[in-house]
């Protein structure tokens, strides 16, 4: 049933990519507007020194009424140009043979896993997807805090590498399904595989999973276009503000310590967690 309802969603895409796009005409008011652009200030700049950007600007969208599964599209989208314009600080590690030999098989299976995240997330009953929403954030909380152990752990100190191109780009189909489907702490999956493919250059692993998480990102956005469950109003604020708090966070990540915005950053995810946990399954 699953398999055919991804079948039917897959087959919408396509049938209405450049024919109809749905739109959701939602414009949040002059409160709202100002709350969603201060989160997603906040956030673009929490992403622009340590990640961990989604922690505020999901849940704002909730706070401010949108539907989860709306709210978790819109939220992608918002992000997304940040994502994009950070390829252009990497353009120098995205050159030679090694960058096409890696990201190309990575790109193909996180495209896929990609686009299956987001159809499996549109078929996801709104009241289920509530339930997962305090879960999704606890992982995506502790992936982000003990990200420094994972990637030591599993970063190779010589020899060969743990994993070969072939079996990262199985993985990565998986990763690129988190992604398409909820998608927060996944940086901290990505950098963890390029680990283990035998990769030690922190300037090009991030290169490579930027680029990893624009592709999966970008095409769950197709998909979440197409079905129309985007609410562009809240998506044109949080756009600017993500922009804003991006470019301020370039500044603002010479002046603090990084370790400080890290603790900052998780104790927001440990907060938000417990908030939709008491949500979910302690206030009634």
């Amino acid at each position: 049933m699953l398999a055919n309802g991804l079948v039917s969603h897959a087959t919408f895409v396509v049938a209405h990519a450049g024919l109809h796009l749905a739109y959701n005409s939602g414009v949040p008011t002059l409160h709202q507007a100002i709350f969603l652009f201060a989160a997603a200030v906040v956030g673009g700049l929490m992403n622009s020194v340590a990640g961990g950007g989604s922690f505020l600007s999901f849940p704002a969208l909730l706070m401010v009424g949108v539907p989860p599964i709306q709210a978790n599209a819109t939220n992608t989208i918002a992000l997304w140009p940040g994502i994009m314009g950070s390829i252009g600080a990497y353009r120098g590690e995205l050159k030679g043979n090694e960058a096409h030999k890696v990201l190309i098989p990575l790109l193909a299976t996180g495209l896929v896993g990609g686009l299956l995240g987001a159809l499996t997330l549109l078929i996801t009953p709104q009241q289920t997807f509530v339930r997962l929403i305090p879960w999704l954030l606890l992982t995506a909380t502790l992936l982000f805090a003990f990200s420094g152990h994972i990637t030591r752990a599993l970063r190779p100190e010589g020899g060969e590498a743990p994993l070969t191109t072939k079996s990262a780009a199985a993985a990565q189909l998986f990763v690129g399904f988190y992604i398409g489907y909820f998608g927060a702490g996944a940086g901290i999956l990505m950098m963890a595989l390029l680990s283990l493919l035998g990769m030690t250059h922190i300037h090009r692993i991030n290169a490579y999973k930027t680029v990893q998480a624009a592709a999966c990102n970008g095409i769950a956005i197709f998909a979440f276009v197409a079905k129309g469950v985007i609410y562009w109003g809240h998506a044109g604020v949080m756009v600017l503000g993500a922009l804003t708090g991006g470019y301020c966070g370039a500044f603002f990540a010479q002046k603090m310590k990084h370790a400080h915005v890290r603790w900052i950053v998780i104790t927001i995810g440990f907060g938000m967690s417990a908030y939709f946990f008491w949500k979910s399954y302690g206030a009634a």
